[in-house]
C-alpha cells in the first residue's frame, strides 16, 4: 500500500470527559465493533467481570479509575484506529493534556444525567485553544437524564461550542425506544439488551412515514417528528470543512454501556475525522506526508512491566517513515539513537513493529535519555511545540527520609519528574526543592514508586502556595524587574528547564505583584514564547 494511502486510512483520536461519563466503557465497546475484543469489559470490577482493557496498572483496577492514558489500536472497514484513552480523574489531568497534543480529533463523552461537568469544561477549553475537531457523544440514554434540547443548550453554553445533532433519541431512560439517525436516515431500536452486537437499523426515509408509528408508538413517533422539525429549524447542516477547523461539533446518542449508538458513531468517525494533520514545530509547519521521518514525545511511562523495570517513552509520528533498526536524532542531545523493539499498542499488550506511519503511537524503551517534548528527526533539527507544563495546584517541600539513600531520592525524583507525574521547583533563596502537582493523589503515587521502584524514601511539609507563574520579563535589564527579583526573591523558584517562576502564596498577592510590576508577565503555562 502507497505511503500516502497509508496516511490517510489513519485515524488518532483521544476520548475525553468527566470522571464517570463512560469513557472507558465507550472506549471498550469501539473496540467491540472494531473486533479488536471478543467481549467488552467492565471498569467496575468485581471478581467475575473481566476488567476494562484500557486500564492496566494495579490501581486502576483496585479504584475503577483511569490514572495513566493508554493506546489503543485496531483496524475497522480498512481504516486504522489510533484511540488515546485519557484520566478523566483531575487528579491525573496534566497527563491529559499531554496527550491532547498528540491526537489529530477528540470524542467529548457527557453522561446525560449529570451533563457539562467542571472537569469536561477544563479539557475542551484546551482542545478550542488548539482547533482540534470534537464529536460529542452524550451517554447513559437509557437512564433518567436532562432534555436532550436542554443538554445541546448547556454544551453551547458552558463549553462554548456550535453544536449539530447527527442523531437523536426517542425517548429516554424508561421510555427509551431507540436512536433516529440524522446522518444515514434510519431508526436504531433499543431493546436493552446490552449482549447483542449490533442492534437492528431500520432504513426510514421519510419520517411521516406510518412506518415509524408502527415501530415506536404514536406518542414517540409524534414527538419525534416534532423534535426532529425543530433540530433542523434551529441547528446548522452539518459542514465537515467548520468540523475540521473545530467550528462545528457533531452530537451523537447512546448508552456505551448497552452497546447502542456506539456504531452510529464509530461508522460517521471514520468518514468525517481527519487523517493525520501537519504540526507546527518552533522552526517551521511539518506536513505527514514529508518523507523524512519526524515524532515528538508526549508521554513517559516508568516501570510498564513492573518484572523488568522498563521505562517507555510514547511518541507521536508526525511525518515520514519510522523504521526499526534505524538511526534517528534525538534534537536536543544531538545525538543519533536506534530503536531495535519499538512496540504498537493494544493496552498493555504489545507488539514489535518494523514500520509505522503518520498518525501512529510508538512505544520506545528508555534508557533515560527521553523527557517529554524531545523530537525525533531523521537528521533536521526541529523543536516541536505545544506540551506545555500546567501550573500546578498543590505545593509541598520534600525531605529525604533516609540520608543513606539520597542518591536514590535523586535519582527517582529526576526520573518521575521527566515522566510529567509532578513538576520540581528549586528556591532561589535556600534551594530547598518543592514538589508541585495538578491534584494531591499524585503525592501518594510519588511516594510509593519512589520508595518500591528506587528504594528511596521521602517525607513532605506542606508549602503555602496558591499558584507558581512563569516569569516573563519585557526588559530583563530594567530597574522595574530587579526591583521585583529583590523584593519578591523568598518566592522565586526555578524549574527543571531553569525557568523563573514566581510562587504567589495567595490569588491577592498575585492580583497586586501584577499592577505593580506591569511589564512583567506571568503566565500559567511554561509555554509562553
Amino acid at each position: 500500500m502507497s505511503f500516502i494511502k497509508e496516511i490517510n486510512r489513519r485515524r488518532t483520536f483521544g476520548i475525553i470527559s468527566h470522571p464517570d461519563a463512560g469513557k472507558t466503557t465507550l472506549t471498550e465497546k469501539l473496540l467491540l465493533f472494531g473486533g479488536a475484543i471478543q467481549e467488552a469489559g467492565a471498569v467496575k470490577s468485581n471478581k467475575i467481570k473481566k476488567g476494562a482493557t484500557s486500564d492496566f496498572m494495579e490501581i486502576e483496577r483496585q479504584r475503577g479509575i483511569s490514572v495513566a492514558t493508554s493506546v489503543l489500536a485496531f483496524e475497522y472497514n480498512d481504516v486504522k484506529i489510533n484511540i488515546l484513552d485519557t484520566p478523566g480523574h483531575k487528579d491525573f489531568a496534566e497527563d491529559t493534556f499531554r496527550t491532547l497534543t498528540a491526537v489529530d480529533s477528540v470524542i467529548v463523552v457527557i453522561d446525560v444525567a449529570k451533563g457539562v461537568e467542571e472537569q469536561t469544561e477544563k479539557l475542551v477549553e484546551v482542545c478550542r485553544m488548539r482547533n482540534i475537531p470534537m464529536i460529542v457523544f452524550i451517554n447513559k440514554m437509557d437512564r433518567e437524564g436532562k432534555d436532550a434540547f436542554d443538554l445541546l443548550d448547556e454544551i453551547e453554553q458552558k463549553l462554548g461550542l456550535h453544536v449539530v445533532p447527527l442523531s437523536f433519541p426517542i425517548g429516554m431512560g424508561y421510555d427509551f425506544k431507540g436512536i433516529y439517525n440524522l446522518w444515514e436516515g434510519n431508526i436504531n431500536l433499543f431493546s436493552g439488551d446490552s449482549r447483542k452486537n449490533i442492534e437492528e437499523t431500520i432504513e426510514i426515509s421519510d419520517l411521516q412515514s406510518p412506518e415509524l408509528n408502527k415501530l415506536v408508538g404514536d406518542k414517540a413517533a409524534n414527538t419525534l417528528r416534532e423534535e426532529i422539525e425543530l433540530v433542523e429549524g434551529i441547528y446548522p447542516k452539518f459542514n465537515k470543512e467548520e468540523y475540521l477547523n473545530g467550528q462545528l461539533q457533531p452530537v451523537f446518542f447512546g448508552s456505551a454501556l448497552n452497546n447502542f449508538g456506539v456504531r452510529e458513531l464509530l461508522d460517521c468517525f471514520v468518514e468525517i475525522a481527519p487523517r493525520p494533520r501537519p504540526k507546527q514545530s518552533e522552526e517551521r509547519l511539518v506536513k505527514p506526508e514529508e518523507e523524512k521521518f519526524s515524532g515528538f514525545v508526549f508521554k513517559i511511562h516508568a516501570n510498564m512491566d513492573p518484572n523488568h523495570r522498563d521505562r517507555l517513552a510514547f511518541i507521536k509520528i508526525v511525518s515520514g517513515k519510522f523504521k526499526r533498526n534505524t538511526p534517528y536524532l534525538h534534537v536536543r542531545h544531538g545525538k543519533n539513537l536506534k530503536f531495535s523493539s519499538p512496540n504498537a499498542f493494544f493496552a498493555e499488550k504489545k507488539e514489535i513493529v518494523d514500520v509505522s506511519y503518520p498518525g501512529d503511537i510508538v512505544g520506545l524503551h528508555d534508557t533515560g535519555n527521553f523527557k517529554i517534548g524531545d523530537t525525533l528527526t531523521e537528521g533536521e533539527v526541529i523543536n516541536y511545540k505545544g506540551v506545555p507544563s500546567f501550573s500546578p495546584e498543590h505545593f509541598r517541600y520534600i525531605n529525604n527520609a533516609d540520608p543513606l539513600k539520597s542518591k536514590q531520592l535523586y535519582k527517582g525524583i529526576d526520573q518521575l519528574m521527566d515522566e510529567g507525574v509532578a513538576q520540581l521547583f528549586t528556591l532561589e533563596l535556600n534551594g530547598r526543592k518543592v514538589i508541585g502537582t495538578v491534584g494531591a493523589l499524585q503525592y501518594e503515587v510519588i511516594q510509593y514508586r519512589l520508595e518500591h521502584e528506587y528504594g528511596a524514601k521521602c517525607t513532605y511539609e506542606n508549602l503555602n502556595v496558591h499558584k507558581a507563574c512563569w516569569v516573563e520579563a519585557k526588559d530583563p535589564k530594567s530597574e522595574e524587574y530587579k526591583e521585583f527579583l529583590r523584593v519578591k526573591q523568598r518566592f522565586l523558584a526555578k524549574d527543571k528547564q531553569n525557568q523563573l517562576v514566581f510562587l504567589a502564596d495567595s490569588p491577592f498577592s498575585l492580583q497586586m505583584t501584577q499592577q505593580k510590576y506591569p511589564n512583567i508577565k506571568f503566565h500559567f503555562t511554561s509555554e509562553f514564547n
